[in-house]
């Protein structure tokens, strides 16, 4: 394979998604976060929730079969992700790779390549919160092409983030043309892989969140802004 723009189908969220990438390994369209969700949270000088050390039982509230179905659906991706849940260096092992800095309101995201399709077990992003030499995570995400006819989670609701040139060291340049992507970021970091317009679901499953679970955006996190 020539080191120039070469073009690999690989199935992200059950639909093939088209990456452009220049030499190295080559990364699968998948999404992230971007702030136009749908139910946007407000933002403000909200006091942190303490990092948490170990995994801590959540309430959905509520009640009847579609809660009891999120509230099984949140506790098999929390028994999943458990191990991740303050270990970075963990996630990192097992293939998840920074695609974005600290975004205002979410935070680090981290993909791993090689999962495709909707498991609930197998969040293609984990977003970090950071804060002096500790991680923790926060949210689950998952990425779609399209806009998913039902709702893999009981009344998720979904956000978006447009195409964009990514590099290695988590920096992104939105761009509708995959061609017109610089081989370097302004940093000096490399081209890793493009992607067109994609959809997204997030779930706080690691953080509380007074904006929604399935908020793109989250309040209590905005201490943590700088990263």
């Amino acid at each position: 394979m020539k080191l120039m723009r070469n073009a690999r189908m690989l199935g992200v969220g059950g639909l093939a998604a088209v990456i452009v990438a220049l030499g190295g390994s080559m990364l699968p369209a998948s999404g992230q976060v971007w702030p136009h969700p749908v139910g946007e949270a407000p933002t403000g000088g909200t006091a942190a929730v303490p990092m948490a050390t170990r995994a801590q039982p959540m309430n959905m509230g509520g009640s009847g079969p579609s809660n009891a179905a999120l509230t099984a659906d949140i506790a098999a991706a929390r028994v999943a992700t458990a191990k991740y849940s303050t270990d970075l260096n963990k996630a990192k092992a097992d293939g998840y790779q920074i695609i974005t800095k600290m975004m205002p309101n979410m935070g680090f995201h981290f993909m791993n390549a090689k999962i495709t399709g909707f498991n609930v077990r197998k969040p293609q992003i984990l977003v970090y919160e950071h804060t002096g030499s500790k991680w923790q995570l926060g949210a689950l995400e998952w990425v779609f092409l399209k806009m998913p006819k039902n709702p893999p989670l009981p009344n998720a609701t979904f956000g978006s983030f447009p195409a964009a040139c990514h590099y290695a060291d988590g920096t992104f340049i939105p761009d509708q043309n995959s061609k017109t992507c610089k081989k370097t970021a302004p940093d000096g970091a490399k081209f890793t892989f493009w992607h067109p317009d994609l959809i997204t679901m997030h779930v706080w499953a690691w953080y509380p969140n007074p904006a929604g679970l399935y908020s793109s955006t989250n309040p209590l996190v905005s201490p943590f802004n700088g990263g």
